[in-house]
């Protein structure tokens, strides 16, 4: 019981050895700690004179430390039930998650809170790395990686959105949040950087982006349906479905988030170029990716510009005419 204003102190302490004198040395040990931790922060906040701005900031950091959880999902065994148990619902073979067979996730995740929203989201993930890497570069790293290896990646390419519907379609994120946490980890370390990460999550984004452009360009013209890209839950319909009325919806939002992808996939190959000339090409076929979609968007979705037309209707991007009359090749 805490009256108005009031505090308690409870010290716990996990030994091996409960019979020793567990506390005799609690108050050192806690300064030590304490010390290290201001210690570590100072070299983080290096440059950030306001004291209220490191308190904000270091809370955060502690929030996103609170917010790692264990998450535990294996979809066969939710689909089948546990054994000894009554078999669950025939429904479910068709329920929820349920073309997500080779799911199996048993990891420590950073969840966009451990209340209510105690489960891993994709796009939720990659925003939290960015941050994460200033205090746990390594951290960072392999949740990036993790998403991507093969009992989480759907075998199609697909990377899963979250516990309620991996199926639904997240905005493509996870290429600008390794890329940026290469470059965190590489500003605070020093030297060329982690390529192996790099060219590692490079590997499985390629798959990921060929799922975009098979899977969400219903009419092979560059401009991408999507669904959930940013609207959250608020809209009229489930925009991954069909339309009730038949159809799709070409969406500006999917469009655009596809043209940040490819750039971003592009600035990892080139880094990657540095090293092993191989991936020039590859960055090539990213950046002639990213005018096919500047040149759709322009032609589809109300900008004028000014570019070629083949006579099968394959449409050749030549530049985009800015507000301002400046073309941009």
């Amino acid at each position: 019981q805490l009256p108005a204003g009031g505090s308690r102190e409870i010290r716990l302490r996990l030994r091996r050895d409960p019979s020793a004198m567990p506390f005799a040395d609690f108050e050192g040990i806690f300064a030590e700690r304490k010390t290290e931790a201001d210690q570590f922060y100072d070299r983080v906040q290096y440059g950030l004179a306001s004291a209220d701005a490191r308190l904000v900031q270091r809370q955060a950091f502690g929030g996103l430390i609170w917010s790692k959880q264990f998450f535990y999902y294996d979809v066969p065994q939710w689909l089948n039930g546990d054994p000894g148990q009554p078999p669950p619902p025939a429904g479910r073979k068709r329920g929820r998650n349920w073309e997500w067979q080779h799911l199996n996730n048993a990891d420590v995740i950073s969840m966009p809170d451990k209340w209510e929203y105690p489960w891993y989201a994709a796009w939720d993930l990659a925003f939290h790395m960015i941050p994460f890497a200033l205090i746990d570069a390594g951290f960072a790293k392999r949740q990036l990686i993790l998403l991507t290896r093969e009992w989480y990646m759907h075998p199609n390419g697909q990377i899963p959105a979250y516990e309620w519907a991996f199926g639904d379609v997240n905005p493509p994120v996870h290429a600008w949040a390794a890329w940026r946490v290469f470059q965190i980890d590489r500003r605070w370390g020093g030297g060329e950087g982690d390529l192996a990460f790099l060219e590692r999550v490079f590997h499985k984004l390629l798959l990921n982006f060929t799922w975009w452009v098979n899977r969400k360009d219903a009419e092979g013209k560059n401009v991408f349906q999507g669904g959930f890209l940013g609207l959250d839950n608020i809209g009229v319909f489930d925009r991954s479905a069909p339309l009730p009325t038949g159809g799709h919806i070409n969406q500006a939002d999917g469009t655009s988030w596809m043209a940040m992808y490819c750039l971003n996939l592009m600035r990892i190959a080139l880094e990657l170029a540095l090293r092993d000339p191989v991936y020039e090409d590859i960055a090539t076929k990213f950046f002639e990716h990213f005018l096919g979609i500047a040149g759709a968007m322009a032609r589809d979705i109300g900008q004028d510009g000014v570019g070629l037309w083949h006579e099968d209707d394959e449409f050749y991007y030549d530049a985009l005419q800015l507000p301002d009359g400046n073309l941009v090749p």
